[in-house]
């Protein structure tokens, strides 16, 4: 029935709307900025974007990371639990938030003490970025839900007229 193949097509649609949320979001948490341990970065901060500092290391590293500029003093501030994210075949792991006063560019460094291959980088808070997950999510249901309805609606139209036509040739006949 043709309602059915619409019931489907809007499920795989829902689906495919949720699919590019979350993998905006997981864009949207990578870092966009990277840098060498020891080296001091310019990065524009916007609170509202809330951003983070993120580490990619094979190995466990003691870092020191400070952060001045911008038109007010940020603050580094420990991320609670532990927050991944894999971009390009790199496993960042976010270890840092960034609480800017207002917006501006910042100079954030970060070093460790270890001898160590280490990269850092600045992206968006990973919590703060599963927005575009949950946006994906409300699209998917209803229009997974709409395709669902017009499946119902139409099978129950058609057995309606097919149990009213068998009547009338029931009693015509």
């Amino acid at each position: 029935m043709v309602f059915w193949g619409v019931a489907v097509a809007c499920v795989v649609a829902g689906v495919v709307v949720f699919a590019g949320g979350v993998v905006g979001g997981v864009a949207d948490a990578a870092p966009t900025r990277t840098f060498a341990s020891g080296e001091s970065v310019t990065v524009p901060i916007d609170p509202a974007s809330k951003a983070a500092v993120f580490i990619a290391s094979d190995t466990l590293v003691t870092y020191q990371c400070s952060i001045t500029g911008g038109a007010g003093q940020a603050r580094l501030a420990k991320t609670a639990g532990t927050q991944t994210v894999t971009a390009g075949g790199t496993v960042w792991e976010q270890f840092l938030v960034i609480n800017a006063p207002a917006k501006g560019d910042y100079q954030l460094t970060c070093a460790n003490q270890e001898q160590a291959t280490v990269r850092y980088g600045v992206g968006r808070d990973v919590l703060s970025s599963l927005g575009g997950i949950a946006g994906g999510l409300v699209p998917m249901v209803l229009i997974s839900g709409a395709g669902l309805l017009i499946g119902i609606a139409g099978t129950i139209v058609v057995l309606v007229r097919r149990s009213g036509a068998r009547k009338r040739l029931a009693v015509s006949g």
